[in-house]
């Protein structure tokens, strides 16, 4: 009986000490090993790969922003604010999406296949407006040529990048509401085009949030 005890109090000793130690090194020493080694190594990404403006946080370059107008009485959805470069539908064309205006509690897509009558009539409608947004006094845009991700929202819903196809698209208009020249407003969406990453991976594509900080300062020069 005695011999039961002792080996039983012993064996709860040597689980508990376990158990501490494993806590120690993998609920604290670990855990602050790496965040020491991404801060000194990777300070931006591991802090979320923040970007700033006026010297305060305005965004994350991981993940997209909506540039509204103000909501107006009785309305559900706001309008877009044309003076700014708009990013991919953030609420997934409407209500296709659990992501609604960039909120983060959850991200997803559609989920409906490529011939959903809803989705195709999303589609039609987002296109719509993109020509109708875009189109200004001598520059019209042909719904050719109109690019995937002008009406479709990403996977996630949170993409923060455009196809470059899609922010020429919005050049002339964007230069029409802010009073500048379409050639300066091309140039900086060239400026801020990236290409594919080691020049394989993926594709070319614009961050929308830098090239607005940008476009905001190129607007405070004149």
């Amino acid at each position: 009986m005695n011999t039961s005890v002792t080996n039983t109090a012993r064996l709860l000793g040597a689980g508990l000490r376990a158990l501490l130690v494993l806590t120690v090194v993998t609920g604290i020493v670990y855990p602050l090993v790496i965040t020491g080694i991404a801060q000194g190594l990777f300070p931006g990404k591991a802090n979320g790969s923040e970007i700033k403006a006026d010297g305060r946080v305005v965004g994350s370059s991981l993940i997209g922003q909506s540039y509204n107008l103000p909501l107006k009485k009785g309305q559900e959805t706001p309008e877009p604010d044309l003076k700014w470069f708009q990013g991919r539908p953030q609420n997934g064309l409407g209500t296709n999406s659990v992501n609604t205006q960039y909120e983060l509690i959850l991200s997803g897509a559609t989920n409906r296949s490529a011939d959903n009558a809803e989705l195709v009539q999303w589609v039609k409608d987002a296109k719509a407006a993109v020509v109708k947004d875009n189109s200004v006094a001598g520059y019209t845009v042909d719904p050719s040529d109109v690019p995937a991700d002008a009406v479709t929202s990403s996977g996630s819903g949170l993409d923060p990048a455009i196809s470059p196809q899609y922010a020429d698209l919005q050049v002339h208009r964007v230069a029409e509401r802010n009073g500048l020249p379409v050639a300066r407003v091309q140039r900086l969406v060239d400026e801020h085009t990236e290409s594919r990453t080691l020049g394989f991976i993926g594709e070319p594509r614009v961050n929308v949030l830098p090239l607005n900080i940008a476009l905001r300062e190129l607007v405070a020069e004149r």
